[in-house]
């Protein structure tokens, strides 16, 4: 792996990155250390809370009557009880007020479309407690990762943390106040569904690219937008995208757009550090996080103007220049 990709120690205790439940059945044969401060499993848990909060509320977030029931059901009706009760978890459990927002109880919980898929992205893979928190983001079970904020109270994505630290067997549970939803669209959908894309979207098909960008997991893509693609053009002294891939050939586009893919992981603006990366096109490109800026082997500079946008199969950050690899 590059100096990009920095790994995730939070008081000693490394999170690794695991994906979306390869297959529940590898999970659940894994075995939790056991945790001697309590018997119970992390449902157990959430079944014992559902007469209310037994952890530890969060400055003025007290609130009598916090139960966790409807979490608990959905881990039920998703056959997922089992792989949280065995495996090493952090769990950010939503409360029952957060699923009644969105008129979800435990009886009309196991409706959800992607239920299973939401739930594993409240959970992250080892044992977390309050004071391992630090900014930045955290991958979950799930596969794509939640952001975690310290600044003017501890949030998760846009929850608040209302209640900390409640021990399991196989872990840890802190509360937060609203339901947690994964990235939908994959890469290639994302870039079909952003109109400041559409001369990516062109390049991308030209190259015959769609269906890698749509399918393959774990990638990070930095996206040119138009107008940094307008602009090569007129450095280039070319009209049109056309007239750019007639001088270079279907196989230099492929190997310029090959060039905006680090195919070596989900890469989020918290793990970004100075050094050279080697992108999917096998060429090396220059991380400057002053800007945060990439600089290509023509060395030419551009700006990240946009950061961490989730897709199903990996990120997206936003450049205001394409990199280039060819000879200009």
């Amino acid at each position: 792996m590059t100096t990009l990709i920095k790994q995730f120690y939070k008081g000693g205790l490394f999170l690794s990155l695991i994906l979306l439940i390869a297959s529940c059945a590898e999970m659940e044969e894994q075995t939790a250390p056991i945790n001697k401060t309590s018997l119970n499993t992390i449902p157990e848990v959430l079944k014992s809370m559902e007469n209310g909060d037994q952890g530890i509320d969060v400055g003025a977030r007290k609130s009598a009557g916090n139960t966790y029931a409807t979490f608990n059901a959905a881990l039920g009706k998703t056959g997922l009880a089992s792989v949280f009760s065995r495996n090493d978890l952090t769990v950010f459990a939503p409360n029952d007020a957060a699923f009644a927002a969105l008129g979800l109880n435990p009886g009309n919980i196991g409706n959800v479309e992607g239920l299973a898929n939401i739930l594993l992205y409240h959970v992250v893979s080892g044992s977390v407690f309050s004071t391992d928190l630090t900014e930045g983001f955290v991958p979950t079970v799930n596969g794509a990762a939640v952001e975690i904020s310290l600044i003017g109270g501890a949030k998760v994505n846009e929850a608040n943390i209302i209640m900390v630290d409640k021990q399991a067997r196989n872990g840890v549970i802190h509360g937060i106040d609203a339901v947690l939803f994964p990235p939908t669209k994959n890469i290639m959908q994302l870039v079909d569904s952003n109109t400041d894309f559409s001369v990516l979207k062109t390049a991308i098909d030209a190259a015959g690219l769609r269906e890698a960008l749509a399918t393959t997991n774990n990638i990070t893509v930095f996206a040119p937008t138009n107008q940094a693609f307008l602009d090569l053009l007129e450095e280039l002294g070319y009209d049109n995208l056309d007239e750019l891939v007639g001088a270079i050939g279907q196989s230099g586009l492929v190997s310029v757009l090959k060039y905006h893919v680090f195919a070596g992981g989900r890469v989020y603006s918290s793990d970004l550090s100075n050094g050279d990366i080697t992108m999917f096109s096998g060429d090396d490109v220059t991380v400057d996080v002053s800007g945060p800026k990439l600089i290509d082997l023509n060395n030419r500079e551009s700006m990240i103007i946009g950061t961490d946008v989730q897709a199903t199969n990996g990120v997206v950050h936003v450049l205001d220049a394409v990199i280039v690899n060819l000879p200009l």
